[in-house]
């Protein structure tokens, strides 16, 4: 397997892995808790799932050939607490990773060396998409902790559970 191959596949696989916490997080939680926050300057859950799908409709739609900044997204209209159900919020929650893995499936080892423009700055294939890794991981991390929170002793770990890492380490040869 060339370098550029396993780039692409690890692409792959860390975008799903960030997609699947967020379905274990999402599949936890009510409608009230999408909508909870602890203060007015906190996003809640709905309004993080309505910036990562305007986000990624944006990035992800025609990537390789138009600004990721597309004119239609209106990023500010993000933030603003809108009342959706949960099955409104899983919709938008679909579509937007549908458009980024559909994205993400269809680079090609020259993709990567492509340069592309978000926001009137060029970018390398590679660089945008690290870039996006790390912001819906950021948003996803988000929306774990305000479900841990509003959850509390009801939450189903998502990763090793506490005092169970020992369990989880590969046990070696002598």
């Amino acid at each position: 397997m060339t370098a550029d191959e396993l780039l692409l596949q690890s692409l792959r696989y860390r975008f799903r892995e960030i997609k699947k916490l967020g379905d274990g997080m999402l599949a936890q939680i009510d409608e009230w808790d999408i909508h909870w926050r602890i203060n007015p300057e906190v996003n809640s859950i709905a309004i993080i799932v309505q910036h990562l799908h305007g986000n990624m409709l944006s990035r992800w739609t025609d990537f390789l050939t138009t600004d990721g900044d597309k004119p239609w997204r209106d990023r500010d209209g993000e933030f603003e607490a809108k009342q959706l159900t949960k099955v409104g919020l899983l919709k938008l929650w679909e579509e937007g990773w549908e458009r980024t893995l559909r994205a993400i499936d269809a680079l090609t080892e020259d993709d990567l060396t492509r340069k592309i423009t978000i926001r009137g700055q060029k970018l390398d294939v590679v660089d945008a998409c690290l870039r996006n890794i790390v912001h819906c991981g950021a948003h996803v991390g988000q929306m774990v902790h305000i479900a841990k929170e509003r959850l509390g002793d009801k939450w189903q770990t998502l990763s090793i559970p506490r005092g169970r890492s020992k369990e989880y380490k590969p046990q070696g040869k002598d």
